[in-house]
């Protein structure tokens, strides 16, 4: 990698892309070295490339696959997948792994989840790195103070065979988080505020850089929550400085580094934040102490509003807008709160980690659901966890389906999906026309909202029941 010359001051996200520059071509695009490259099942686009032009896997130990995005959530059996079709591209994912000889987590290996749960969980994100992966979100990986964007299967067949990857360097946008979040108020309600706030194009192609004393009041599960989310506001990058709470939070973990190596990288790692001159595209200021529990009533994450508000009036011209309301059934001035919903979902990257299934679990002890739903751990080590802690009886008894890990209800391509017209209370990162099924009406929102909904049969406001 180029060593870096540049004597400015220069932002978190400047430092690392700086440091695994190979070749540069200004203006144009950089040669990035890349660290990790996760895969899942549906990569056998890539491998398919790979075969036909007679290549291999440059490193493989720096390759990470996991079966995910098709793997069926109520069996560990391939055999029992949705189709004959996914069961096949499942086993197919295995031969690839093992062909590739990459570290590999099958739907039995215990330490089997959704990619970008298993990334932290399992010390394979880490601060400093480039992390790249076959899916959209790979943005999450940024709250560990990592440069981690989304991919293609050309690029990842790239990756596969050089480790590396041509990319142009975005621009970025700092924005400094300030206050205390209130009670019910959490990761996914600032990013959904966030993101109404830009606009789902807002951020194109940028950088996004959380700071500000906020943070530090956020779990890492909040802060994965944000950048997870980041990118729809249409941003590729969201990332957060580490702090002791990330470098507590990996230590041992199996990927991380280990004794003698762990001081070391703690003392590189404590480098990574702006200079204090760094220069940004913009910046912005937001108060989190004022926000409220949010959720969506359109057909993008940009139409979400506090669960107090009530559905906006829309000008003539504005046909996305008036195209949302009539595939979401519902009309101007109507408040959030009378939207009966049918069903729950709580899990996927964005919302199934353990905080997110305990906060669902405080509003659904002791109560029973209105509606059938799911819960899916994002990984089974978070569902290991959750059921010695007790947290599966609480679902079970409010009437819930309690899961195995998968990205499930979130993207509906394994089976789980609600039934065309339903209206859903989902904690996933989509809400776009037929996410969930056919005729779907998803509303985003957080684990605990989503357990408001489920106990009520409404969209409704998490704090009137914690005041109960």
């Amino acid at each position: 990698m180029a060593k870096n010359l540049n004597t400015q001051p220069e932002s978190l996200f400047e430092k690392i892309w700086a440091r695994h520059v190979i070749v540069e071509r200004a203006p144009g695009p950089s040669l990035l070295y890349i660290d990790r490259h996760i895969i899942h099942e549906g990569s056998f686009h890539a491998f398919a490339q790979l075969k036909e032009r007679g290549l291999s896997v440059k490193n493989p130990k720096q390759v990470f696959g996991v079966a995910d995005h098709y793997v069926p959530t109520n069996s560990r059996d391939p055999n029992e997948a949705v189709t004959r079709e996914v069961t096949e591209m499942i086993l197919r994912f295995d031969d690839n792994m093992r062909w590739s000889r990459a570290n590999y987590f099958s739907i039995s290996d215990p330490r089997q989840g959704i990619v970008h749960v298993i990334g932290p969980e399992q010390g394979i994100s880490l601060p400093g790195l480039t992390i790249t992966c076959s899916d959209s979100h790979t943005s999450t990986h940024g709250a560990f103070g990592a440069i981690a964007f989304g991919v293609g299967q050309s690029e990842s067949c790239h990756i596969l065979t050089t480790q590396s990857l041509w990319q142009t360097k975005p621009p970025c946008t700092r924005i400094e988080l300030q206050g205390t979040p209130g009670p019910g108020v959490s990761g996914k309600d600032i990013i959904l505020a966030i993101i109404a706030m830009l606009g789902s194009s807002g951020a194109t192609g940028q950088a996004i850089e959380y700071c500000g004393s906020a943070l530090q009041a956020l779990t890492i599960d909040d802060r994965l929550t944000m950048c997870n989310m980041t990118i729809e506001a249409g941003a590729r990058f969201g990332i957060m400085a580490p702090d002791d709470t990330i470098f507590d939070y990996l230590y041992g973990r199996p990927f991380a580094p280990q004794q003698a190596e762990w001081d070391a990288a703690v003392s590189t790692w404590r480098k990574l934040f702006s200079d204090e001159h760094a220069q940004y595209a913009r910046t912005l200021s937001i108060d989190v102490s004022a926000l409220s529990p949010m959720v969506t009533w359109g057909t993008s994450p940009e139409q979400a509003l506090p669960i107090s508000s009530c559905v906006p009036a829309i000008s003539s011209g504005d046909s996305s807008a008036y195209a949302a309301m009539e595939y979401m059934g519902v009309t101007p001035g109507q408040p959030l709160s009378t939207l009966k919903i049918d069903r729950v979902f709580i899990g996927s990257c964005t919302n199934a980690r353990l905080s997110d299934l305990q906060n669902a679990a405080e509003i659904l002890r002791g109560r029973k659901s209105q509606v059938p739903g799911i819960v899916v751990p994002g990984s089974m080590a978070v569902k290991r966890d959750a059921e010695a802690q007790g947290l599966h009886n609480v679902f079970i008894d409010a009437g819930l389906e309690w899961r195995d890990a998968g990205c499930s209800m979130c993207v509906g391509i394994n089976g789980d999906l609600a039934n065309p017209g339903e209206r859903v209370a989902s904690t996933s990162n989509r809400n776009f026309v037929g996410r969930q099924g056919p005729g779907v009406r998803t509303h985003l929102m957080s684990p605990a909202m989503a357990a408001a909904a489920a106990v009520t049969g409404y969209l409704t406001d998490v704090r009137s029941l914690s005041k109960e």
